[in-house]
């Protein structure tokens, strides 16, 4: 119930940049894309997550450039890589000032951004099969 609690929390309390965000990518307003927000990837909560596309939006504040603070961001974005998530971050100023070119970036990246799904799904190409063994 600790993730549940939490995540409600983060979502009654979220930044202005993220709010602004969120009226973009909910019920499935970009490219018909399922995003979550505040949501639990242990350990962490991402700021907006679409899981069919394994792709995760953060949102920084200026406290995000204490170098302290930036190694533990490049941590957390190396384990959810590891994970298998493409992250892509924006600045809560960017957010603010430039929603639409936040909007096209993520829209790009989406469109690049294989469906865990369709990954799981897909067939080795008959050119892959047949080029095995050659040269044996």
């Amino acid at each position: 119930m600790y993730l549940t609690d939490r995540a409600r929390t983060l979502r009654k309390s979220q930044t202005d940049a993220e709010r602004t965000l969120w009226k973009h990518l909910r019920n499935r307003q970009l490219d018909g894309c399922k995003f979550y927000r505040q949501y639990p990837i242990h350990p962490y909560f991402v700021d907006f997550v679409c899981r069919e596309k394994n792709l995760i939006v953060e949102l920084d504040g200026s406290q995000h450039n204490e170098s302290d603070v930036i190694v533990r961001d490049e941590k957390r974005t190396e384990f959810l890589e590891k994970k298998s998530y493409t992250v892509l971050r924006f600045w809560n100023a960017e957010v603010m000032e430039n929603i639409e070119g936040v909007i096209e970036a993520i829209r790009a990246k989406l469109s690049l951004t294989h469906s865990a799904k369709a990954f799981l799904s897909e067939k080795p190409s008959s050119v892959a099969l047949s080029l095995k063994g050659e040269g044996e």
